[in-house]
């Protein structure tokens, strides 16, 4: 007689599976990638090490499903600001200031999930998100054209270049030394300054009339 797993057991099982990345993406919060072995989450979910592998074939598998589902969230965060109400510029400078602001809630994810090296899995899932941003700029940057709010030609390049800039106009400021550089109490650039910088030269890239408040 063929065995079944009972649908308890099925249940059990997801939900530690659940469990594990949930205390994994805890880990990547608090310590960023370098911070997440598969011992120390062991002993973060309580179980053996042995049995994340019934889970996850290996860490890069987990680390890439752990970033994943945190890139998902900006995305999602991200596509609710540039498909809200206002004009397109408008709404561009919303989804920057936004997009800057998530990440300077929460500096160690937002500097893991931009540039901290990592698992060669975690690498390909940063390329598709990149590309995932990149989509969600190509249709406002469509609805601008249209609306004779931006001038521009290259939709999919210029998407590309406004991901590109996101990403270094934050790099430097969630690093690591900027972090030693603030635990120090040395006075290094504000949120403020960064989106404001970061939305007038996306404006202006994409040829927006007023980029400024």
């Amino acid at each position: 007689m063929a065995y079944h797993t009972s649908e308890a057991r099925i249940d059990r099982d997801q939900a530690l599976r659940q469990r594990i990345l949930d205390c994994a993406l805890k880990r990547v919060v608090e310590g960023g990638f370098a911070s997440l072995t598969m011992q120390a989450l062991a002993g973060d979910v309580g179980i053996a090490t042995g049995s994340l592998y019934r889970h996850f074939r290996s860490k890069g598998e987990l680390a890439a499903e752990v970033f994943a589902t945190a890139s998902q969230r900006e995305v999602d965060a991200l596509a609710a600001a540039l498909r809200g109400s206002g004009s397109a510029a408008e709404r561009l400078r919303l989804g920057l200031e936004q997009f800057a602001a998530r990440a300077w809630q929460s500096r160690r994810l937002g500097f893991a999930l931009i540039a901290e090296p990592v698992d060669p899995e975690v690498d390909e899932q940063r390329l598709l998100y990149r590309e995932a941003y990149a989509e969600l700029f190509v249709d406002l940057l469509g609805e601008g054209v249209r609306a004779g709010e931006f001038r521009i030609e290259q939709l999919g390049l210029t998407a590309a270049c406004l991901v590109g800039a996101i990403a270094e106009a934050l790099i430097g400021p969630l690093s690591p030394p900027a972090r030693a550089a603030r635990e120090a109490g040395h006075v290094g650039l504000t949120l403020d300054q960064v989106s404001a910088s970061l939305a007038t030269f996306c404006l202006r890239a994409v040829g927006a009339e007023d980029s400024t408040r």
